[in-house]
């Protein structure tokens, strides 16, 4: 697949031959199209422009498959290496069903992803504007800002009566400029999301984890789609890349390395994000970091907490519950933070359900009910023995009709 042609090869009754070029363009791709029936199978590797081009094939072939290139070793570790080898491996692997597919998922999920990367893109430019005006100001040594947000009206006000030369002055006006926009675009692309989010009841649902909002949810439902296309949570944690790289052969012991960093980084980032926020708050989840962090120290232990908040969240959704140990008065608060980011009309005078997080005594008997439950967690882990190690299967009296991977050992 390129963003001009696609080599095209056919495997038919055990013989691959090659068809040649045809454009990616959508006239030439529904002739293609057209040739194709109920009964061929397509395999597309995936790069930019795969999914639109598969949806446009599944219309009229009985199956399009899309193959992940970082487990097509047959391709990725090929000596000879052309569009037209790999064209070919592919058409063999897909007749031998050994293709590993890539997840295709709906027009509502690839919008929604849209939205968030576009967002994220938002944010980082955002940041990238802040960090040249800082930059402005340490080189001219300006003393830091009293105000705590520096570009807010006091900060505004503050940077208007810095000395700064004229050439300074003209660039840190331009970035202010810059940055006006680009938070006028990301309100915009973030009342979008928040109006999605009111309709999702996953979203909902993970809001009551702390440290996870609205943004990290939607961040989340992203990059999974369908939570239920996963048999357990840690399934899901190795779709985001948040579990340990493993070795083993033979009698010797596991070692274990850095994460794997597979799948959609953004999503890994916002999860780490949450579990940091997370760590900071009376819990389980607090209690928990602070037990690795005594053994490992605090990234990794954040890393670990990333990664048990996905196994939770995978919980929460396909069984349809919420989190025990949530707030009320803070899932009541980020909701109704998320219907005013949505643009619904503010009611002053009327109290409603996120009322009660103003009130002092209601934040103190939540948070003594969350501590009484991390002192419950941390009295769980205390008593904890070491397993066991796991007894050898004894050999089956006979062969039977499994098949076994064997790795070999000198």
């Amino acid at each position: 697949m390129h963003r001009e042609f696609a080599q095209v090869a056919v495997w038919e009754d055990g013989l691959v031959r090659q068809e040649g070029q045809i454009a990616t363009t959508p006239e030439a791709l529904r002739v293609f199209a057209d040739s194709l029936g109920p009964g061929d199978e397509v395999a597309l590797e995936a790069t930019g422009n795969t999914f639109a081009i598969a949806a446009l094939l599944a219309q009229t072939a009985g199956r399009v498959v899309v193959s992940n290139p970082r487990k097509t070793r047959a391709i990725a570790e090929a000596k000879v290496k052309t569009d037209k080898v790999d064209a070919a491996i592919l058409a063999q692997l897909l007749a031998a069903d050994f293709l590993p597919p890539v997840w295709m998922p709906d027009e509502a999920t690839n919008v929604l992803r849209r939205q968030v990367a576009r967002r994220t893109l938002l944010v980082r430019q955002r940041t990238r504007l802040k960090n040249q005006i800082h930059a402005i100001l340490h080189r001219n040594l300006v003393p830091r800002c009293p105000a705590s947000d520096m570009f807010g009206r006091k900060g505004r006000q503050w940077l208007a009566e810095q000395p700064l030369p004229p050439d300074e002055q003209a660039a840190l006006t331009a970035l202010l400029r810059q940055l006006d926009f680009h938070g006028e675009e990301l309100a915009a692309v973030e009342t979008d999301l928040a109006r999605i989010a009111l309709t999702s009841p996953e979203v909902a649902r993970l809001m009551t984890v702390p440290g996870i909002d609205a943004m990290i949810a939607l961040s989340l439902l992203a990059a999974i789609g369908d939570f239920g296309r996963f048999q357990t949570g840690e399934k899901m944690v190795a779709y985001l890349g948040l579990h340990p790289k493993v070795k083993q052969s033979g009698g010797a012991p596991a070692s274990h390395g850095r994460i794997t960093k597979q799948g959609r980084a953004q999503a890994r980032g916002m999860m780490v994000e949450a579990a940091w926020s997370a760590a900071q708050v009376p819990g389980p989840l607090r209690a928990f970091h602070q037990r690795v962090a005594r053994r490992r120290g605090m990234q990794i232990a954040v890393v670990a907490l990333a990664r048990k908040m996905t196994v939770l969240c995978w919980h929460l959704v396909v069984h349809e519950q919420d989190y025990a140990f949530a707030k009320p008065s803070l899932v009541a608060k980020k909701q109704r933070a998320l219907e005013l980011k949505a643009g619904l009309p503010p009611r002053r005078g009327r109290k409603g359900a996120a009322a009660a997080y103003s009130l002092k005594q209601v934040r103190a008997a939540e948070a003594h009910a969350a501590l009484q439950a991390e002192a419950a967690y941390r009295v769980l882990t205390d008593r904890w023995q070491p397993a066991r190690p796991e007894r050898r299967a004894s050999a089956p009296a006979e062969h039977g009709g499994v098949l076994a991977g064997v790795q070999a050992t000198a």
